[in-house]
Order: C-alpha cells, then sequence, then structure tokens
C-alpha cells in the first residue's frame, strides 16, 4: 500500500506529510500550490470571537484532552451536588467516613455546604475548560467567509 502525498490528482484526496486530510478551497481546483495548512497560526479575531490557530495535530489533542476534563469536571460536580443533597448516598457516607477517620467531625449543615460549594465549584472549571477548548482552530480549518450572506 502506497502513502498518501502531496501530489495526488485534483479529483482524489491530499493529505500533509502526517497523513492527516488537507481541506481543498472549492476555488482552487487549478491552483495545486496553495495549502490550507500554510495558514500562519497564533491567536485572531474570528466571526465568532477571538480565536487561535494551531496545528492539525494540536487542535486533535486539545479538543479531545479538553472535552474530556470537561465531562469528568461535570461528572464529579454532579456527583459532590448530588452528596450535598442526598443524607444516604455513597459518596457522602465515604467522605464521612474518611473525615470521621481523620478525626474530623464536621456539623451536617457544614458538610452540605462544603459538598455544594465544591460541586458548583466543579461545574464553573469544567465549563471553563470547555469553552476555552472550543476557541482552537485548525490550520486551514473554517476560514472567515467575508462577503458570506450568512449570519
Amino acid at each position: 500500500m502506497s502513502s498518501p502525498s502531496n501530489t495526488d490528482a485534483d479529483d482524489t484526496q491530499a493529505y500533509d506529510e502526517t497523513g492527516d486530510p488537507v481541506a481543498k478551497d472549492a476555488g482552487d481546483a487549478g491552483d495545486g500550490d496553495r495549502n490550507p495548512r500554510t495558514e500562519p497560526t497564533g491567536p485572531r479575531v474570528g466571526p465568532d470571537g477571538r480565536e487561535i490557530v494551531v496545528p492539525f495535530r494540536l487542535y486533535k489533542a486539545v479538543t479531545v484532552f479538553s472535552t474530556l476534563a470537561a465531562v469528568i469536571a461535570y461528572l464529579i460536580g454532579f456527583t459532590l451536588i448530588d452528596a450535598a443533597t442526598l443524607q444516604i448516598s455513597f459518596v457522602r457516607t465515604a467522605i464521612v467516613y474518611l473525615l470521621n477517620s481523620a478525626g474530623l467531625y464536621p456539623s451536617d449543615d457544614l458538610l452540605v455546604a462544603a459538598l455544594a460549594i465544591t460541586g458548583i465549584g466543579f461545574l464553573v472549571a469544567g465549563t471553563a475548560v470547555y469553552v476555552l477548548g472550543t476557541r482552537f482552530r485548525g490550520q486551514g480549518m473554517g476560514k472567515p467567509q467575508g462577503d458570506s450572506s450568512e449570519t
């Protein structure tokens, strides 16, 4: 099996040196020298606000890990809020057991407040991670359409 190259015909998919597919613009049928991956990297102001253009491999890593971190933060946050509101929650029982083993005996009101505030903190942190992760854009992706009629 031959490896993909940058010199594929116009009717086939073009690939970069890492094997990732390269997007082609509709008007680039006769322009074989133009490569969307040569777009300069760095911060810019796009149609949806500030965005950071990064190499495509970094974009994929940022997208995957920021989404994973956000989902884990949401799960932890909702679990802690659940533990704050339910007296018979497994997580709450485990936390109380660990605190009692350490010689700490918090009141129920203090425990509810601490669990709820910590849970909300995890939800806010997960949201922040996700929002910051969406500010990244891979080279050649989502070029701004200045003359587009879409709003």
